[in-house]
C-alpha cells in the first residue's frame, strides 16, 4: 500500500500497538467515534471468550456511547476480522486500515475502496 496515513490515523496506530504490548497479543486495534473520540483493544482469549482486538475496541466504544465510526486501525489482523462487520453495521461509510506490527499500512477497506 502506498498511501500514507493521515495524523488521525498514526494516532490509532499508537494505540492500537499499545493495546498489542500492553496485553502481550498478537493483534491490536484502534478505532474512532463519529465524535473523534479514540477507543483501543488487543485480543482476548479464553477458555470462555474470544474476541479480536478490533471488536474489543468496537465493543469498548460502544459501551461508552458511541453510536457511529469514522476509523479503524487494526495492527497485525486480517481482512477478515469479524468486528469489520460490526464497524460497518454501525457506520457503512467507515474505514479501515491493517498495518504490520511495526505499524506499516498494508491494506484499506472500507471508504477508499469505492
Amino acid at each position: 500500500m502506498t498511501e500514507t496515513l493521515t495524523d488521525e490515523d498514526r494516532k490509532l496506530v499508537v494505540l492500537a500497538r499499545g493495546a498489542l504490548a500492553r496485553a502481550e497479543s498478537p493483534s491490536g486495534a484502534a478505532v474512532r467515534d463519529g465524535d473523534g473520540r479514540t477507543y483501543a483493544g488487543a485480543d482476548v482469549r479464553t477458555r470462555t471468550l474470544t474476541l479480536t482486538g478490533l471488536q474489543v475496541a468496537v465493543a469498548s466504544a460502544i459501551s461508552s456511547g458511541a453510536r457511529t465510526f469514522e476509523a479503524a486501525v487494526i495492527v497485525n489482523g486480517a481482512p477478515d476480522d469479524p468486528g469489520l462487520d460490526t464497524l460497518h453495521e454501525l457506520s457503512p461509510e467507515a474505514y479501515a486500515v491493517l498495518t504490520d506490527t511495526a505499524g506499516a499500512p498494508q491494506q484499506r477497506i472500507g471508504r477508499a475502496d469505492a
